[in-house]
């Protein structure tokens, strides 16, 4: 083999790029064509069931007196019959809401029904030919599609932004603390104003909620997946707020020792300590103590206060339920019964 025949000289580097050919740029064109057109399609179909939301809230002042404070945001239309779906921080104990459709009518809402815990909330409006968002499916996401949001950010009307999916599976805290599971993040950018909008695909399906940033960074946006949402929506519908059980402590995670996990055979190496349990209520009742650690709830492993939070459903709610608790060195069982959380 010859070295030479390996060797690059500074004369190669200066050598010109060659020019694409023209098959090559035209392949670009219809590349670029088809994300514009795909991008435009999506747009035009979900734009006539977006709304912006107004809404007035109840502010205290500094000398204690109350005070109207303006704010909104934006959902969009999912049952022909005048049903929307939003963020629950956008509509929240308001005073007053008002929609107002794309083409200019503008109607009265009243709140059917939200929930912080997934900073999702359902109201309704009374108007006629009202045009339903098509729903689809935020399981079948993949990493990299392409998804439009559109919203109402600073009070601009109906803008849309475009970006792929960055992440799936994601976990959000909400407003009331609670972690949101199986949230989308996209870079499609979103402002104050955009929450509640639709996160929708090519094909003009909604898969999220557009529903958060985070303040600094750019191209981290969140949406709740549009499954959560249906979940909530239809319970929302059936009992107005979404039920969920509660057994009165206050807890924080805590690291197990090495000994402790090896002796009991646990399968996670933290739990649940206790710092206060409250008086009445099911924990005081069971016979938990401050500086017990829960370790687990009817056989399912509690690693941490997220954990107890998601087995903690409605489906518990007065049944009888299996606390596995760690009380110094010795592992009890203790029997308590969940009740139904009173939310505000």
């Amino acid at each position: 083999m010859d070295p030479a025949a390996d060797t690059l000289t500074l004369a190669d580097f200066s050598q010109p790029i060659a020019a694409p050919t023209t098959a090559s740029a035209a392949s670009d064109s219809a590349l670029l064509d088809a994300y514009s057109q795909a991008v435009v399609s999506a747009a035009e179909k979900i734009s006539p069931s977006v709304v912006k939301i107004d809404a007035v809230h109840l502010a205290k002042t500094s000398s204690g007196k109350s005070r109207e404070q303006a704010g909104g945001g934006s959902g969009f239309v999912f049952t022909p019959d005048g049903l929307i779906l939003t963020n629950s921080h956008v509509v929240h104990g308001a005073k007053r809401i008002r929609a107002s459709l794309s083409d200019g009518r503008q109607f009265p809402a009243h709140t059917i029904g939200d929930d912080p815990a997934t900073d999702l909330a359902v109201i309704r409006i009374d108007a006629p030919s009202l045009v339903a968002a098509p729903l689809g499916d935020s399981q079948r996401l993949r990493v990299g599609q392409l998804v439009i949001a559109i919203g109402n950010p600073y009070g601009f009307q109906y803008t849309v932004t475009a970006g792929v999916v960055s992440a799936l599976g994601r976990s959000l805290r909400s407003y009331s603390g609670r972690l949101i599971d199986d949230v989308i993040q996209s870079d499609a950018s979103l402002n104050p104003g955009n929450s509640g909008g639709p996160l929708v695909t090519s094909d003009g399906s909604v898969v999220g909620v557009n529903t958060a940033t985070i303040m600094g960074a750019q191209g981290l946006c969140f949406a709740i997946g549009i499954n959560t949402a249906k979940f909530v929506a239809g319970r929302l519908l059936r009992d107005g707020k979404i039920r969920r059980s509660y057994i009165g402590v206050e807890a924080q995670t805590l690291p197990l020792h090495r000994r402790l996990v090896r002796f009991y055979d646990l399968p996670q190496e933290s739990g649940v300590v206790v710092i206060s349990v409250q008086d009445p209520g099911p924990a005081k009742q069971a016979g938990l103590r401050e500086g017990d650690v829960i370790l687990a709830l009817d056989g399912k492993p509690v690693a941490g206060v997220d954990d107890l939070h998601r087995l903690l459903t409605d489906a518990r709610v007065g049944v009888t339920s299996t606390l596995t608790v760690l009380r110094r060195t010795e592992k009890l069982a203790l029997k308590v019964l969940p009740e139904e959380v009173q939310e505000s």
